[in-house]
């Protein structure tokens, strides 16, 4: 296999303590034929003292001098792996310096898991203290090193994984920065093999690109998209698959939710014929959920399955509805009632489309990542409680991992993926009865508020969790609750949800920030009063 980093360059592992450089590097040195190079290392040689005495007796400045020194004399040699510390490219010149010899990999891992890494060490300058001093001190400096790290594109989880599989993900991401410079490009397996998941700024013009190194086939392509989404979009798409050798033909539906019907499923049938599209044509879904639902949909029936690309030009979108290979249309009864699993070839994600979105609707997806915050990122739903994240790329792919793990791990709901549908049974029921006056993000706000409610009454989860989740989604400026609507019509609505069992509903409830559980038939006064406290 051809190395995902070219001769002559070095590779630079960096991230905050705790998230394995040196022995993710080991594993990558040992992978790439290279020699380590450890930073820490060679500085505690310089002085001949370990860390914590060099900034004991030293000072941090002397040390940081010697960090600066040694980034600009290993980028002057080659075909090293260079595991830095955790402090080192905080400094701009730095990191320019590293960058400048080769790619630079930023290691993450959230709070908890950095605090179980590093509190046995006695080592840690920066870590004084007992644990919750350490667990404070650890915060604190995620936060003043935010921005440092957020502007390194290149970016690897390493939260519950092995140092291989971390180096699993790093050469794919390095595979992904070959195929396009700073794209983060994640991997999901599936039943069938695999897919990736494509997050880039200005990265929609490569689209072709990304087509024809997954072997999709050239000749007709079919745009699935609306009026106003394509003006924006449409010609960036068919241009870049031109240049790929493509023959791109657009098929429009009508813009809204009211239009997800079987209906409009069959005029893109008949735009699908006229075009004479056959088996191996892409169906390329370019919009929101509405339209990814219903360009899946077809993709997956049309002549019993051509290949699916997602391309999603909102934030609920990027974050939910493109990731996991669920498609469907709804019925008069109900939402999503008619659908199909399938997978797509690549999704493809620009967040700089998300500059013409509407503000309304961005904070609509914002509603999407709380709840993956709440799921399965205890971080990144303090980012959005706080300070917020460090950059829009770095929000959309950690909620992305987030509801890739889960899907992973079950990909045709038969269990954790359904952990997925936090605030939605409420929220279904809400948005369907508010004839689609609130937005779906909008709707999931106010049932995961209803949801948190509800596990405070089951004394599932403090009263302090819900109170945190609530002010989280109104800091946000979301809804936390909904006027004009009968509690009766809601209620009988969230009997017509798909995740219902006969009469007995299912519920998604938060025990705390990235605990959640499944709740099946928890008694109808309980749901009936958790529906009523958000329904005024």
């Amino acid at each position: 296999m051809e190395s995902p980093v070219a001769d002559g360059c070095n590779l630079t592992i960096t991230g905050f303590m705790g998230t394995g450089k040196t022995t993710v590097g080991r594993i990558m040195a040992d992978r790439l034929g290279r020699r380590l190079v450890d930073m820490d290392e060679l500085i505690e040689a310089e002085f001949g003292k370990p860390i914590a005495q060099i900034f004991a007796q030293e000072g941090e400045e002397l040390f940081r001098q010697a960090e600066a020194r040694l980034c600009q004399t290993l980028a002057g040699e080659t075909d090293l792996v260079i595991a830095t510390g955790g402090g080192t490219l905080v400094s701009e010149d730095n990191r320019q310096t590293l960058e400048g010899s080769g790619p630079v990999v930023c290691l993450t891992a959230g709070v908890d898991t950095v605090l179980e890494r590093v509190e046995t060490f006695e080592d840690r300058p920066l870590l004084p203290g007992d644990r919750e001093e350490k667990r404070r001190n650890i915060e604190s400096l995620l936060l003043n090193r935010r921005d440092a790290y957020g502007r390194i594109p290149l970016r690897v989880p390493t939260d519950g994984v092995e140092p291989e599989t971390v180096a699993e993900r790093v050469l794919d991401t390095l595979a992904g920065n070959n195929e396009i410079a700073e794209m983060t490009r994640i991997t999901v397996p599936t039943p069938e093999g695999h897919y990736h998941i494509c997050i880039g700024e200005g990265i929609l013009v490569n689209a072709g690109r990304l087509l024809s190194n997954r072997g999709v086939a050239k000749g007709k392509a079919a745009i699935v998209s609306n009026a106003e989404i394509a003006e924006h979009y449409a010609d960036t798409v068919s241009e870049s698959l031109k240049k790929e050798g493509y023959t791109p033909v657009l098929c429009l539906v009508p813009e809204g939710e009211e239009h997800k019907t079987l209906a409009t499923v069959h005029s893109l049938y008949d735009q699908f014929v006229a075009a004479e599209l056959d088996r191996r044509s892409p169906i390329v879904g370019l919009g929101g959920g509405v339209i990814g639902d219903m360009a899946g949909f077809a993709a997956a029936t049309y002549l019993r399955g051509a290949p699916f690309v997602q391309i999603p030009t909102s934030l609920l979108a990027m974050v939910d509805a493109s990731v996991g290979g669920k498609t469907a249309v709804d019925l008069p009864q109900g939402k999503n009632l008619v659908g199909a699993f399938k997978q797509p070839v690549v999704v493809i994600i620009d967040p700089e489309v998300l500059a013409e979105l509407p503000a309304a609707e961005f904070r609509s997806g914002l509603a999407e990542i709380v709840k993956h915050g709440i799921l399965g990122d205890p971080d990144l739903f303090r980012q959005l409680e706080g300070q917020g994240p460090a950059n829009l790329t770095q929000m959309i792919a950690d909620a992305v991992r987030v509801k890739v793990e889960v899907v992973i791990e079950d990909p045709f709901e038969k269990g954790r993926r359904a952990t997925l549908n936090l605030g939605h049974t409420f929220g279904h029921a809400i948005e369907q009865v508010s004839g689609y006056s609130l937005r779906h993000g909008e709707a999931v706000a106010i049932g995961t508020v209803a949801a948190a409610r509800m596990a405070v009454a089951l004394d599932r989860c403090d009263a302090q969790t819900a109170s945190r989740i609530e002010s989280c989604l109104a800091r946000l400026e979301l809804p936390t609750e909904a006027s004009g609507l009968e509690l009766n019509d809601v209620y009988a609505m969230m009997f017509k949800d798909k995740k219902r069992s006969g009469r007995m509903l299912r519920f998604i409830i938060p025990q705390a920030i990235g605990d959640v559980v499944i709740i099946d038939d928890p008694g109808e006064q309980v749901v009936q009063e958790a529906l009523a406290s958000v329904l005024t």
